[in-house]
């Protein structure tokens, strides 16, 4: 029975997900799997390296190289690549397809190649410029990690676009697996190579990481019967069509990796920059996590939906508010989590001796002020598809734009006017991303002919009402265990402290919703019950990717 049932769920897994259930729990477990990786990745680092300047100046010299990656592919590959792609393969043009996909490979890794080349040579100018904190030690050694990057981002995007492709066949399981692979393969690099080489073990990490994404692909590739067809060609068909519509979209992830960029140059004029880096980039790890999970995972299964449904406004307009009040529903409780527990969950996930009290309790401070901003970070993916399957890219771009240099220039102001620490560029990123999603939704509605705001109005102060509830009930049960019960320097009583406030709090709120009739919580608690038969739940939806129903 245990095999039957693991061949069953496997073959379920590696068949096409066309429905947004199916892709979404697909997309969900494969992005758990990846943040799980990821957080061992970052408790190893910091358990060798602790929160140190050098860790700082590691994670500082992955800026650049990411920098190169997101402008050059991403930009392509989320907004513009997959849907003519797809629209192909839709008219049976597969040969067309695979040209399309072929030249736009050569084309970006030839671009990607040359500015990487350029980076590499001058590395130690860059460094100089992107951290002028850092000392001259410090920016040698992050010239020199940035150059062993480089070799694994041109292996990235090799990989990422295997995973557009597998995507655009509607396989999302082997490419989440791909991407947690990665994750794995930077674990590898740590624990075989730092008694070796140090520091330089997590850049070659990251080499090793991106060569296992390619090659966990190739197999499911071959199935789908992709043949490589190399052309450098721009007249090849519906290469001029992406390089169209990527440009916004490439222009605004080029707005958001400079703010990333200029953050990064904010924190090296902290005093101990590169500790200071560090506590940042793990607090927005943690925050970032739901927003992954839930943000990316639902907006992702629903862009082709809403793709389909740009001329049925009506349609359009349930698919969007039912997409968006389910992830409100998910991410809100996590943000009250993230707020009341953050000292306990940073010491659980990053706690070792490296990482020091002073530390946790920054980290946690940090990650208190992102979570008030997790439910814009989140939506903001689901607004922008909207606008997207609209084939409107330009008004996320401006919005973008504006609401990232008001945070640069706020976090400016606290850093060096009012000399605050690094939780105010935190403070700083919570108040541009919620001006982002507040006015993007603004002008979605306007663009729509205005969403039916009254049910909308009802759920989100229903599961607001449940969320400041569900903030108490974890809130009591931590102080009273922890001063009368829990010796909380050990750490499984931090454990069952953490866990019986945790489930105390999403208890409350699952409870909440559904004695306030929220329509998200009866949709979960039917999938609860309906466990046993979750084959069905997984391909029963009516909401269908590509038009067809999804055949077991």
């Amino acid at each position: 029975m245990p095999r039957d049932f693991l061949k069953r769920s496997l073959g379920l897994l590696l068949r096409q997900q066309n429905n947004i259930i199916s892709a979404a729990f697909v997309i969900m477990a494969t992005i758990i799997f990846s943040q799980v990786l990821g957080l061992v990745r970052q408790r190893l680092l910091v358990g060798i390296f602790g929160a140190s300047n050098t860790l700082g100046v590691y994670l500082a010299s992955t800026r650049m190289p990411d920098f190169l990656f997101q402008i050059i592919i991403a930009g392509a590959l989320s907004s513009a690549f997959i849907p003519v792609f797809s629209e192909y393969l839709g008219k049976g043009k597969n040969e067309e397809a695979h040209k399309l996909g072929s030249t736009l490979l050569l084309v970006a890794l030839a671009i990607f190649t040359a500015f990487s080349l350029v980076l590499f040579i001058f590395a130690n100018d860059f460094s100089k410029m992107l951290a002028p904190g850092f000392s001259a030690k410090q920016i040698e050694l992050m010239a020199n990690l940035t150059r062993v990057i480089i070799f694994g981002e041109i292996l990235f995007i090799l990989g990422s676009f295997l995973s557009a492709i597998l995507q655009s066949y509607n396989h999302f399981f082997i490419p989440g697996i791909a991407a947690a692979m990665f994750n794995l393969g930077i674990i590898i690099g740590i624990v075989i190579l730092s008694p070796f080489v140090g520091i330089f073990s997590a850049a070659w990490g990251v080499v090793i990481g991106a060569f296992i994404f390619v090659i966990v692909q190739l197999p499911l590739m071959k199935n789908v019967g992709f043949s490589f067809k190399p052309t450098f060609s721009l007249k090849t068909g519906g290469v001029m069509e992406v390089l169209k519509l990527m440009w916004p979209r490439t222009i605004s992830i080029a707005i958001f990796q400079v703010g990333t960029l200029i953050t990064v140059t904010l924190v090296s004029f902290l005093p101990n920059p590169g500790r200071n880096y560090v506590i940042f980039d793990y607090a927005q790890t943690l925050a970032f996590a739901p927003v992954a999970l839930f943000g990316q995972a639902i907006a992702q299964a629903s862009f082709p939906v809403l793709s389909k449904e740009r001329e049925k406004l009506s349609d359009f307009k349930t698919t969007f508010i039912t997409s968006f009040n389910q992830m409100l529903y998910l991410v809100l409780p996590i943000s009250a989590l993230l707020l009341v527990l953050r000292i306990p969950v940073v010491r659980l996930i990053y706690g070792a001796s490296q990482f020091d009290w002073a530390a946790t309790v920054l980290t946690g401070r940090t990650l208190a002020f992102f979570s008030i901003s997790i439910f814009a970070q989140a939506l903001v993916y689901l607004v922008s598809r909207g606008f997207y399957a609209l084939h409107d890219t330009k008004t996320p771009l401006t919005v973008g734009a504006l609401t990232t240099g008001l945070m640069l220039l706020i976090g400016a102001l606290f850093i060096f006017i009012y000399h605050y620490g690094i939780e105010s560029i935190a403070v700083a990123y919570s108040i541009g991303s919620i001006l982002n999603i507040i006015i993007l939704f603004l002008f979605l509605d306007r663009k729509v002919g205005g969403f039916d705001k009254k049910p909308l109005l009802i759920s989100l102060s229903k599961i607001t009402i449940a969320t400041v509830f569900t903030g108490f009930a974890l809130y009591i049960p931590i102080k009273l265990l922890d001063q009368l019960v829990f010796d909380t320097t050990k750490t499984v009583n931090l454990i069952l402290l953490t866990g019986i406030s945790s489930s105390a709090g999403l208890l409350l709120y699952l409870f909440l919703t559904w004695f306030f009739n929220v329509e998200e919580a009866k949709t979960f608690i039917l999938m609860f019950k309906k466990l046993g038969d979750w084959r069905q739940i997984l391909m029963g939806s009516e909401e269908i990717i590509d038009g067809k129903p999804f055949n077991p």
